[in-house]
């Protein structure tokens, strides 16, 4: 994981400039990871932390606020080196900016991030993020549909709601407004609600849950249906 410390090639004796540095990276890493600033849940702080992929430690901006579980956050893995615009391109050819929003056990947090973590990361190794980081998507919609027996099509998609609680209010507004409805608002269709993962590459596809009477817009969408 940690890159090989290897001298540049001086004789031995007094040691270079270029030598001093690595070591010093090297000596401020082990201090970091021995004296973690400690990361306590519920603050509400919005500073980046430090969490366990595997056996590489990475940097990530958590969500706050986020109240799926007292055991876990929300939090979006970034490249070490952002904001810079070279890790933004970096870190797109690694994976790190495919992840979107993920559920991080709260034993996987180091601390709060160091900039002394930075070569503990995939990028700072050249490695790309590997498909499973022990991660679940931590992002939620509702798609509403309206189904014949052999077909259905989405009337809408509602989403991302940022936290579990939300989108449930969502769905329970939903179901009550569709309570003994579902075969009568469009004729010919039963409209169903489902819960699912967001994909992130289609987010435009996607009606902003905070900013929308969900009602609302279930009527406006099976009007167009009903035609």
């Amino acid at each position: 994981m940690i890159r090989r410390l290897r001298r540049c090639g001086h004789a031995p004796g007094v040691i270079s400039p270029e030598d001093q540095a690595v070591v010093d990276e090297f000596r401020a890493m082990l201090t970091a990871l021995r004296n973690p600033e400690p990361w306590t849940a519920g603050t509400g702080s919005a500073r980046d932390i430090a969490v366990r992929v595997g056996p590489f430690v990475e940097r990530a901006h958590p969500r706050p606020g986020d109240d799926h579980g007292p055991d876990l956050i929300a939090v979006t893995l970034v490249h070490p080196d952002t904001p810079y615009a070279a890790a933004y391109l970096h870190g797109r050819q690694l994976g790190y900016t495919e992840r979107d929003w993920l559920r991080c056990p709260n034993t996987s947090i180091v601390g709060y991030w160091q900039p002394a973590y930075r070569q503990l990361t995939h990028a700072a190794n050249g490695l790309h993020l590997p498909d499973d980081i022990g991660m679940a998507p931590a992002h939620y919609a509702l798609y509403i549909e309206a189904r014949q027996r052999d077909d259905g099509y989405t009337l809408f998609r509602l989403g991302p709601s940022t936290q579990t609680r939300h989108a449930q209010q969502d769905s329970d507004r939903l179901t009550a407004a569709l309570d003994g409805r579902e075969t009568t608002l469009a004729p010919g269709y039963r409209i169903t609600m489902r819960f699912g993962p967001l994909n992130v590459s289609d987010h435009q596809l996607f009606t902003d849950p905070y900013e929308t009477d969900v009602v609302a817009l279930l009527n406006a969408a099976v009007a167009d249906v009903s035609g």
